[in-house]
C-alpha cells in the first residue's frame, strides 16, 4: 500500500494498493480475453459508448474535479479546465467511423481492386503522470477504445483515484468488461506491462529519464512506443511586444498549476535590456499579489505542490539557482498559508539574469520558478532554444508578423505559441515535441493517435472469370497488367 496525501493539508487521505507482476498480468489476460469481441463490435457502436461516456463525464464533473484538486493540489478552476481538455478527446473519439475509413483504388489491373484499412493492434497500455490525472489518460485510451483495442491503464499512484472514476464511468456508459483496465503500482507494475509480451503498444508522459527508458524498454520487448518526455518551454519576448498582456499570459503559464505542467513557460528570454528590465519589474509586481492556498479557496491562482518530495525537490532548485549566481527577484520559499501551514506550499519564484550554464535553466524544475534569460537579439534568442536538449513548446510575444512568421518556420521545437504562451494542441490537432521531448515517431491524440493505435492493412482482390490462364513470370507493374 502506498500512502495519497491532499497537498493542501499534507495529511494522508487514502491508500492506493499496488499491483503486484500477477496482478498486471491478470490485468491484461482481461484486455486479452475481451479484444476479439471489442474488435468485432462496429466503429459505429464503439463510437456510440464514447458519446455516452462523454455525457456521463460532463455530468459528474464537479465530483471528479474535487477529486484532482483533493489529490494534485490545483485550483478548482484550473482541474475544471483540465478534465473539458481530456473531455474534448472523447468528442474526438466519437468520430471513430470517420477516422477510421480507409482508402480504396478500383481497376488497378484488369478487375484487380486495391484497399487499405486500420485494424487495431490488441492490448495497449497507458502510463501517465500525476500532474493531468484526468486529462492525459484520456489523451490515450478514448482513441485507443474507437480503434478497436483493449486498454491497460497504469495511472501515477500520487492520485490514483481520478483514474478509478474514469473507469466506473466507461463501464456505465456500456463499455464490454474486460475491455479497460486498471492497474495501480510503481516501478513494478510499469516493467510488468513494458515485458508482457501480449502488450502490443505503450504510451507514456513523464520525465526524459523515464520516457527513454520506457521506450528503450518496450521497443526491445517488440512494442510499439510513443513516449513523451520533459521540456524546458522558452518564451521569447521581442521589444515591441505587449508587455501587460505578455505578463499576464506568462503568470499563468510560469505559475499556473504550480508549474507541474510539461507545457509550462519556464524561462523567458527578453530581447534587449530594457525589455528585461520592464517584464521583470511587472512581473515582480504581480508576483506580489498571487492568491496562494487551498485549491478550494475561493479566488485561489495557485496551489500547493503534489508532494512533500516534490516540494522539497523544487525548493532545493531555488537554493541551487541562488548558489550558481541568478538573481532571486521574487523568492517564495518562506510563503506560509495561513491555515494550512502542513501543506506543500512554495510561493512563486522568479529568476533574473540567469545564465544557460546554470542547472536552473538546463534542468526541467516543474515548479512555480520562472527564470529570465537576456539576449541581444531573435537570433541569439533563438539559438538558446534550438541548442536546449528539449523541444516541446515555445512561444513568442511581438507585434510584428514577420518576426513571429520567421520564427515559427526556424525555431527546432514541436509546438509553437505567437503571442499563445501555452499553445497546447485542440484535440483533432496531435500534441508532441521535438529532440528529447517525445521518443517515437507518433504524437499524442488527434490523427496520430489513429496512426498509433492502427496497423494499416491493404488488401488486392481479383475475381478471375473462367477462361484459363497462362503463368506470368514477370513481376507484375502496372504497365504488365495494363
Amino acid at each position: 500500500m502506498l500512502p495519497v496525501s491532499n497537498p493542501a493539508t499534507g495529511q494522508i487521505v487514502r491508500e492506493v494498493a499496488t499491483a503486484s507482476r500477477e496482478d498486471v498480468s491478470a490485468a491484461v489476460t482481461a484486455a486479452s480475453a475481451a479484444f476479439a469481441g471489442w474488435r468485432a463490435t462496429t466503429p459505429l457502436k464503439r463510437a456510440r459508448v464514447m458519446f455516452r461516456y462523454k455525457d456521463l463525464l460532463e455530468r459528474n464533473a464537479d465530483r471528479i474535479v474535487a477529486l484532482i484538486t483533493e489529490e494534485h493540489g490545483k485550483v478548482l478552476d484550473d482541474a475544471r479546465g483540465e478534465l473539458m481538455r481530456g473531455i474534448e478527446v472523447v468528442e474526438y473519439a466519437c468520430g471513430a467511423p470517420e477516422l477510421l475509413k480507409g482508402e480504396h483504388s478500383k481497376d488497378i489491373g484488369p478487375s484487380i481492386d486495391s484497399w487499405s484499412e486500420f485494424q487495431p493492434l490488441g492490448v495497449v497500455a497507458g502510463i501517465t503522470p500525476f500532474n493531468f490525472p484526468a486529462m492525459v489518460p484520456m489523451w490515450m485510451f478514448p482513441m485507443a477504445l474507437a480503434c478497436g483495442n483493449t486498454f491497460v491503464l497504469k495511472p501515477s499512484e500520487k492520485d490514483p483515484s481520478t483514474a478509478m472514476v474514469l473507469a466506473e464511468l466507461l463501464q456505465e456508459a456500456g463499455l464490454p468488461d474486460g475491455v479497460f483496465n486498471v492497474v495501480n503500482g510503481d516501478r513494478e507494475a510499469v516493467d510488468a506491462l513494458l515485458e508482457d509480451p501480449r502488450v502490443q503498444a505503450v504510451s507514456f508522459v513523464g520525465s526524459t529519464p523515464v520516457a527513454e527508458h520506457i521506450y528503450r524498454t518496450g521497443s526491445a520487448n517488440g512494442k510499439r512506443v510513443q513516449a513523451l518526455g520533459g521540456a524546458k518551454n522558452h518564451a521569447i519576448v521581442m521589444p515591441d511586444a505587449d508587455l501587460d498582456n505578455a505578463v499576464a499570459a506568462l503568470m499563468g503559464a510560469a505559475y499556473g498549476s504550480c508549474g507541474e505542467r510539461c507545457m509550462a513557460i519556464s524561462v523567458a528570454v527578453c530581447v534587449g535590456e530594457r525589455t528585461a528590465d520592464e517584464l521583470v519589474a511587472k512581473l515582480a509586481a504581480r508576483l506580489k499579489v498571487l492568491k496562494v492556498g487551498p485549491g478550494t479557496m475561493p479566488g485561489a491562482e495557485m496551489g500547493p505542490l503534489v508532494t512533500q518530495e516534490h516540494f522539497e525537490k523544487v525548493r532545493g532548485y531555488v537554493d541551487l539557482g541562488v548558489a550558481e549566481g541568478a538573481e532571486l527577484v521574487c523568492d517564495g520559499r518562506s510563503l506560509v498559508v495561513k491555515g494550512s501551514e502542513r501543506g506543500f506550499f512554495l510561493g512563486g519564484c522568479l529568476f533574473d539574469r540567469v545564465r544557460p550554464a546554470m542547472r536552473i535553466y538546463q534542468e526541467e524544475i516543474f515548479g512555480p520558478v520562472l527564470c529570465v534569460v537576456r539576449a541581444d537579439s531573435l537570433a541569439e534568442a533563438m539559438a538558446l532554444v534550438d541548442a536546449h536538449e528539449y523541444g516541446n513548446g515555445t512561444c513568442i510575444f511581438t507585434r510584428d508578423g514577420g518576426t513571429a512568421r520567421w520564427f515559427s518556420d526556424n525555431i527546432r521545437v514541436g509546438m509553437v505559441g505567437v503571442n499563445v504562451a501555452l499553445p497546447v494542441p485542440v484535440a483533432y490537432h496531435s500534441f508532441g515535441g521535438w529532440k528529447r521531448s517525445l521518443f517515437g515517431p507518433l504524437a499524442a491524440y488527434g490523427p496520430d493517435a489513429v496512426r498509433f493505435y492502427t496497423q494499416r492493412k491493404t488488401i488486392s482482390q481479383r475475381w478471375p472469370g473462367n477462361a484459363a490462364e497462362t503463368a506470368q513470370f514477370a513481376f507484375p507493374s502496372s504497365s504488365t497488367q495494363g
